[in-house]
């Protein structure tokens, strides 16, 4: 009798037999059987079995479910699956807050025991995020241009890792002194992938002014600061001649107006009519330097000799402020004469004896503004001399200053 072996369950494959007797004997001795596995299974055994005449087969076999390799995670990433890293399980990558897929979301373990697609990486793409500061406003102090604005510097914030460079700064930082107008000022930060953040915002620093004001007709302004920035100070005088009416200073205020009352340059009135030589002098102060010619007759040779030198240097007496007082005559025939002016004669007896100024012979005194005695001569003076002289006192240089400026001088 010929001996049988048991049939062949292959799980998760198939058996595919020849036997020397036919069909029907499928595992009587003899009896060849190749061995296949279903799709996503290995075999793992021989291929061919044979039933041999000890009623067994000449093998073992196995059909194992194929794997994949282990998947790896993608830095500041994972992945989860749905069966492992067996055939047909499908796995899906995922990335940590900041950052983004590159690659295939979703990979499948093959037949050919591969993951299908290509394998993923986590990037960082979103630039850090920075917040600035809002519009910065400030109006410059009295006397100032300039207005010192201060802010915290931002802080940069990254979505991914957390790791930035330093802030980096366009403009001028906090703390510092800005001139009036609008200031961009803009912040810039970088992630370890050089994504770039950046924000923006304006410094607007704001003068307040008054209305430009202008010189008096016949004078002259002097402005601190812009001129008219608040708290800027204008001061007015006038050319030689004219006498300053209204107030000599002005003051640009909180309020957009100038403090005081506008100036203006009217010629100087000399009162001829008062009882002392002190009082006739008080009204020069500050305002007009004497050139005092004092002479016993008017047909002295002096006298004639000095008006003489004097006439054509008239323009140059008026720039330097400088208003000739003429004593003629002795008493009880003297007289006094200031332009078209006649000084009466006790005044200008007095003008004599307080100034000490001998009545019998030819003598000049020269006084500046504050009414000091400054220079005297016995003799006629060349307009080259006095003008020299003048130009050397301190109150002077500060005229020729603001003359220069407005372009005034003589021919």
């Amino acid at each position: 009798e010929t001996p049988w072996c048991s049939p062949i369950k292959v799980k998760h494959g198939y058996a595919n037999c020849r036997t020397p007797q036919g069909e029907y004997y499928k595992n009587v001795l003899g009896t060849r059987c190749d061995i296949r596995c279903q799709k996503g299974y290995e075999l793992h055994g021989p291929q061919q079995l044979i039933c041999q005449s000890s009623k067994r087969w000449s093998g073992k076999v196995l059909c194992k479910q194929k794997r994949c390799p282990t998947l790896s995670m993608p830095t500041n990433g994972g992945f989860k699956c749905l069966d492992g890293a067996y055939f047909g399980s499908r796995c899906e990558y995922y990335c940590s807050p900041g950052y983004q897929l590159k690659g295939d979301r979703i990979v499948t373990c093959m037949d050919n025991k591969v993951w299908s697609g290509r394998p993923a990486s986590c990037i960082d793409t979103e630039p850090p995020r920075i917040q600035c500061p809002s519009v910065k406003e400030k109006t410059a102090e009295p006397n100032k241009l300039t207005a010192r604005v201060f802010w915290d510097t931002p802080e940069g914030r990254d979505t991914a890792d957390g790791i930035l460079t330093d802030v980096i700064l366009k403009g001028l930082p906090p703390g510092s002194h800005f001139p009036e107008g609008d200031h961009k000022i803009q912040y810039t930060v970088y992630d370890r992938a050089e994504n770039k953040g950046t924000c923006k915002f304006l410094v607007k620093v704001r003068v307040r002014r008054c209305v430009k004001l202008n010189a008096p007709d016949n004078g002259y302004i002097k402005c601190s600061g812009d001129g008219n920035n608040y708290g800027a100070t204008c001061e007015f005088s006038c050319i030689g001649g004219y006498e300053l009416q209204g107030s000599p200073a002005r003051v640009c205020q909180y309020n957009l107006g100038w403090s005081g009352v506008e100036p203006t340059c009217a010629p100087m009135n000399i009162n001829v009519n008062v009882r002392t030589a002190a009082a006739l002098l008080d009204q020069f102060y500050e305002k007009r330097r004497l050139l005092i010619i004092s002479t016993p007759t008017a047909a002295n040779f002096f006298y004639r000799m000095q008006l003489g030198m004097l006439q054509p240097a008239q323009c140059g007496l008026d720039l330097r402020h400088v208003t000739v007082v003429e004593l003629v005559g002795v008493f009880p025939a003297q007289i006094g004469r200031i332009g078209v002016k006649l000084l009466p004669p006790s005044l200008a007896l007095q003008l004599r004896l307080l100034l000490r100024i001998p009545h019998y012979n030819f003598n000049i005194v020269v006084m500046d503004k504050h009414g000091m005695d400054k220079e005297r001569y016995p003799f006629p003076a060349t307009p080259a001399e006095l003008f020299a002289l003048i130009d050397n006192f301190p109150l002077r240089k500060e005229e020729m200053k603001l003359q220069a400026e407005i372009g005034q001088s003589c021919p």
